[in-house]
C-alpha cells in the first residue's frame, strides 16, 4: 500500500506494506536489555486471593502484571521532563508522529577510557541534507544488543560538543541504539541531555530522545520516513515503536 505525506513543501511517498522497525521488545526476564542497575522486567499472572490470571493455572484469562522501568528496559522516548524539576509528559509535548529522518553508522571513538560520539563524526557524516530526526546506529552492531547488560560497562555517549552541533543544525528528535546520550557514571552532569533541550538557553520543549534501539545492519543508511509512536503514558518517558519506511 503506497500512502503520501506532505512534509513542509515536500510530498513524500512511502510504502505501508514495508515497515522497518528499530524497536527493541520488551520480555520477561533477565533476557531483556538492561541498564541503570535496575532489576530485570517481570510480566507476571495477577493474583488476587485464589485467582491467578493463567489459563494455564486454571483461570480463564491470561491477565498479566508487567513492572519494568522505562528508561532501563527497553526502547523509549522521552522529554525534556526527565531532566527538569517541573514536570513534563512526553505525551503532552509531542503531537506529530511523521518525520523525514536520517540514518547514520558511526564507531565510537576512543578518548581515555572512554567511546564517544563527537563533533567531528557528525560533521562528516551529516553533510547535505538534515532533517528534524536523526537516527544513529553505532558500531559494532551485533544482535547482542536485543539482550545486553548495560550497567558498570561505560558504554558510547555523545559530548557535549556534538549535541551542540545537532541542536544548531535542527535536529529535533534524537534516535540511538545506546542506554543514554550521556555517559553512565557522570555525577549526574547529563551535559548531552541539557545541551539537546535547550537548559539554559532557550529550553526546546518538543525535542525528543529515544534511546535503546536496534537497526538491523540490513537497513542502508540513508533517508526514511519515521513514525515515532509511543504509549500514551503521562511521564517524562514512555516505551516506543519507531518504525522507519523507505522513501519511494
Amino acid at each position: 500500500m503506497i500512502a503520501a505525506i506532505k512534509l513542509g513543501n515536500e510530498i513524500l511517498k512511502i510504502d505501508l506494506s514495508k515497515p522497518l522497525d528499530i524497536s527493541i521488545p520488551l520480555r520477561h526476564g533477565n533476557k531483556n536489555v538492561s541498564a541503570w542497575y535496575a532489576d530485570p522486567p517481570r510480566i507476571e499472572p495477577h493474583r488476587e486471593g485464589d485467582f491467578v490470571g493463567s489459563v494455564d493455572q486454571g483461570a480463564s484469562i491470561n491477565f498479566n502484571d508487567i513492572f519494568f522501568n522505562p528508561h532501563a528496559h527497553g526502547t523509549h522516548t522521552e522529554c525534556l521532563g526527565h531532566i527538569t524539576e517541573r514536570k513534563y509528559s512526553v505525551n503532552q509535548l509531542v503531537d506529530q508522529y511523521f518525520f523525514k529522518a536520517r540514518l547514520i553508522t558511526i564507531a565510537p571513538e576512543k578518548v581515555g577510557d572512554d567511546l564517544v560520539m563527537s563533533r567531528k563524526q557528525l560533521e562528516r557524516n551529516l553533510r547535505g541534507e538534515i532533517p528534524e530526526a536523526l537516527v544513529v546506529r553505532t558500531l559494532p552492531n551485533t544482535k547482542d544488543k536485543l539482550s545486553r547488560q548495560y550497567s558498570h560497562t561505560n558504554p558510547p555517549y555523545f559530548t557535549e560538543e556534538a549535541m551542540l552541533f545537532l541542536v544548531k543544525k535542527g535536529i529535533q528528535h534524537l534516535l540511538v541504539d545506546l542506554p543514554s546520550v550521556d555517559k553512565e557514571k557522570d555525577e549526574g552532569a547529563l551535559l548531552a541531555h541539557r545541551a539537546f533541550w535547550g537548559l539554559g538557553q532557550t529550553i526546546r520543549t518538543q525535542a525528543t530522545i529515544t534511546e535503546f534501539i536496534y537497526v538491523s545492519h540490513k537497513i542502508k543508511d540513508g533517508f526514511y520516513m519515521l513514525d515515532l509512536q509511543f504509549a500514551p503514558f503521562e511521564n517524562d518517558a514512555s516505551p516506543s515503536r519507531p518504525v522507519l519506511y523507505q522513501i519511494l
